[in-house]
């Protein structure tokens, strides 16, 4: 099992996000988190990424268990993270944003990681722009190379919060097809997204989140098509709207 989570709590001030989430996430599975915006999606992919601490509950991931809050062990790239901002570096090339923590997280040398760096772009089919800065990428070009910097790593688990949230409509598409890839590929995978395509097709598990619970899970057929829960109805019936 890649993630074995149980009771997870996690309050910032008042405010309680997370109330008593467990979740299971086996090898290969490809896991989407559904809900509205501040349902603590976000929230639960960071504690998982061991960005944010648990309150209470046990967590373990990729075999690491955590103790209070924290991994008993460095991930050392096991855990792979995409964030809805990009977050390159701008005085970088695409390879060398790629390669930077191959060469100071594993301790490769230049031409080993340049190596690997080159592989992952081609992987999200930027191998010909490794030598471009973010500046001279479009912002789905960016989020691909922001991709292929976690899979250099060669990770365990891939996670992504909103990946393509902060892009034009018309980029979404090529992030969405590389993620597609990946989820063919095998990749383990836990995507928080608001693109209710990629779940249908892509998820092997649909689990929907309201106010700081897990309300309902299951195939993407039954939650979508049968949703037990009038809370998910009413989400799925708003997003429908929406995308109308």
């Amino acid at each position: 099992m890649i993630v074995n989570a149980s009771n997870i709590q996690k309050a910032f001030g008042d405010a309680q996000v997370l109330k008593g989430v467990s979740l299971e996430v086996d090898a290969g599975e490809v896991v989407v988190l559904i809900g509205a915006s501040g349902s603590g999606k976000s929230t639960m992919l960071r504690i998982i990424a061991g960005l944010e601490h648990a309150d209470e509950g046990q967590l373990s991931v990729c075999g690491t268990p955590f103790a209070h809050g924290k991994p008993t062990s460095p991930f050392n790239g096991r855990v792979g993270m995409v964030f809805q901002q990009f977050n390159l570096f701008p005085h970088l090339s695409a390879i060398e944003n790629v390669t930077i923590a191959l060469r100071r997280v594993k301790h490769l040398s230049k031409p080993q990681a340049e190596r690997s760096g080159v592989a992952a772009l081609e992987n999200v089919g930027l191998g010909h722009k490794a030598k471009s800065y973010p500046s001279q990428l479009s912002g789905g070009q960016q989020q691909r190379v922001a991709i292929a910097r976690a899979l250099a790593m060669e990770p365990d688990l891939m996670l992504f919060d909103e990946a393509t949230s902060a892009l034009d409509p018309e980029l979404v598409g090529e992030v969405m097809k590389v993620m597609r890839g990946l989820a063919e590929s095998g990749m383990t995978m836990i995507v928080v997204t608001h693109e209710m395509e990629f779940a249908r097709k892509a998820a092997d598990r649909v689990l929907f989140m309201d106010n700081g619970v897990i309300l309902e899970q299951g195939k993407p057929t039954e939650l979508f098509e049968s949703p037990r829960e009038d809370r998910t109805r009413q989400f799925l019936q708003r997003v429908r709207g929406a995308e109308d």
